[in-house]
């Protein structure tokens, strides 16, 4: 098939046959998702989710393997460890290391995750009334940009600060882009976990990587070089217009299109 000769319309249906591909249980095992899927309690699912995505780059099977080793250092009980977590149990994370995500990382992001829970009383509270109060613009970016810094709002070694991006920096945010979809987009379908209440789909921004972005620019939805907040801007636009209620819908196809079948 010639894409790029198909209409607007056709193109359209093009990717939303591809969404339906993809978008299907099948998807979760092999994929980060599968960590939040392990929970049945919101608290437990947020933060598995937020680990697991922290720690979403590089080959998935190393990625799925560490994320489980996270969840099993935690004795599989995410939410309880971390808001019962103390300097002792530092001990837990010893030997644990996803590329440069390492034991001193680990133990900031307990640190922080903890205080957050007690302060806000949850990660989507902390993004959620953020946005809120700004007035809900059509953008998380500044909500995701003061998340990284009240998250980092404590002491902490300088290196831990790039395992959760800033888009005031210029960031894609990939990572925490996937993991607002995890947690917002609803679970109807059996992939996404559809537990957050305050933010739209409508909001959400493509998780920009190196798949979605080499697709989307084969594709012609993506002119911008560089893989920045500029580029998700630039796509999210475009998406938005195929469907504003569920943009992110897309990522799907052009996840699959890149990564599982080689576009």
């Amino acid at each position: 098939m010639n894409i790029s000769k198909l209409s607007r319309s056709d193109f359209k249906d093009f990717l939303d046959e591809k969404v339906l591909q993809f978008e299907t249980p099948d998807f979760i095992p092999l994929d980060p998702i599968s960590i939040p899927h392990m929970f049945t309690e919101k608290r437990d699912i947020e933060i598995a989710g937020f680990l697991a995505a922290t720690i979403a780059w590089g080959k998935r099977p190393m990625i799925l393997k560490n994320a489980h080793s996270l969840m099993e250092r935690m004795d599989h009980e995410p939410y309880d460890f971390i808001i019962n977590f103390e300097e002792s149990d530092t001990a837990a994370f010893k030997g644990f290391v996803h590329r440069t995500f390492k034991p001193e990382d680990v133990v900031c992001f307990m640190k922080a995750l903890k205080r957050i829970i007690t302060e806000y009383g949850s990660i989507e509270s902390l993004i959620s009334s953020h946005w809120i109060a700004s007035g809900k613009p059509n953008s998380l970016k500044d909500s995701l940009s003061n998340f990284h810094n009240v998250f980092f709002d404590q002491p902490h070694a300088p290196r831990s600060r790039k395992h959760v991006a800033n888009p005031a920096k210029g960031s894609a945010a990939k990572r925490l882009n996937m993991y607002l979809r995890w947690m917002v987009r609803s679970s109807e379908k059996g992939v996404d976990l559809g537990v957050w209440d305050e933010i739209p789909s409508s909001k959400l921004s493509i998780p920009l990587d190196v798949h979605t972005s080499n697709v989307g620019r084969q594709l012609g939805l993506l002119k911008r070089k560089q893989n920045d907040w500029k580029a998700v801007s630039e796509y999210d636009e475009e998406l938005r217009k195929m469907d504003p209620a569920d943009p992110v819908k897309y990522d799907f196809a052009l996840f699959g299109l890149g990564a599982i079948e080689g576009f």
